[in-house]
């Protein structure tokens, strides 16, 4: 896909919102939603449940339409299917009994593009599966059947496939979920790698920010059609947090780790850190 340039001869930011607004119904998910990330940045996407964080990336993946406003990646107005865009999903157990390689699963990641027929195209994009299998350290059971494998080793893969095609850009829609606290490691270094070796834009929907908390360059943070767009230091505030949820919310850091106190799991579920008894624990 051919980049196109500024008038300055800089290239376009790899995902810029231009007062995107999203309605289902008579509800407003987000209004006048501004947004550049350049490449190589990574945005932690954070809020409640029903708050809009996956529909972002539904947007970004040409798969929601918004009813104003302009979405780009990479300079080119989304479209379902476009090139550019790696996505990483939850990670949910594969069944045994699916006949499907770890290679054939990453090689599902090319399909839309243009590698050519023949013997040539199947070689570069075996070269391609190969390289993106070596990339998140998955070599040694490429031949493996993905449902005999773990669910870390299965969202490896996940990382593998989103990256196989080269992305501009990374959606990442609560890769950890469910993952042990050294397979969250494992993966969250595995992106970060690729945004700093590559300058891929990182966007990371996620209810815990602190296992990604180091990462992270800004935060986008969405409540009841509010936002807040910022460094974490910006936004992960008492003052800030309080106004968006329009109640009373005391941000504490314990032990390098964010803790939110007054906001009701059971109201506004905002899962954006880990809860208070978790973080204090010795």
């Amino acid at each position: 896909m051919t980049r196109p340039h500024s008038a300055d001869g800089r290239e376009p930011a790899a995902v810029e919102l231009r007062g995107a607004t999203v309605r289902f119904g008579t509800r407003t998910l987000w209004e006048g939603l501004d947004l550049e990330i350049p490449g190589g940045e990574f945005v932690a996407v954070l809020g409640p449940n029903g708050s809009g964080k996956t529909t972002l990336l539904r947007v970004l993946l040409g798969l929601q339409p918004v009813q104003a406003g302009e979405v780009l990646v990479d300079g080119h107005h989304v479209r379902r299917g476009g090139e550019g865009i790696g996505y990483i999903p939850q990670q949910k157990a594969i069944p045994e009994d699916v006949p499907l390689r770890a290679r054939d699963l990453v090689g599902l990641g090319l399909d839309g593009h243009h590698l050519g027929l023949g013997l040539g195209g199947r070689r570069r994009r075996a070269r391609r599966v190969d390289e993106a299998l070596a990339a998140v350290g998955a070599t040694g059971y490429a031949h493996a059947p993905v449902g005999r494998l773990s669910g870390g080793e299965q969202q490896r893969l996940r990382v593998a496939q989103a990256l196989v095609g080269d992305p501009r850009v990374l959606l990442c829609d609560e890769p950890l979920l469910s993952l042990d606290l050294a397979h969250q490691r494992t993966v969250s270094r595995l992106i970060d790698e690729r945004r700093r070796t590559a300058g891929t834009a990182v966007l990371f929907v996620t209810h815990e920010i602190n296992p990604i908390l180091p990462l992270v360059d800004r935060v986008l943070y969405l409540v009841d059609g509010r936002f807040r767009f910022g460094t974490p230091d910006e936004v992960m505030t008492s003052e800030t947090l309080s106004e968006l949820y329009r109640t009373d919310v005391e941000v504490l850091r314990v032990r390098e780790r964010l803790v939110v106190v007054g906001v009701e799991e059971s109201g506004h579920c905002h899962g954006a850190v880990a809860p208070a008894e978790e973080a204090v624990a010795p």
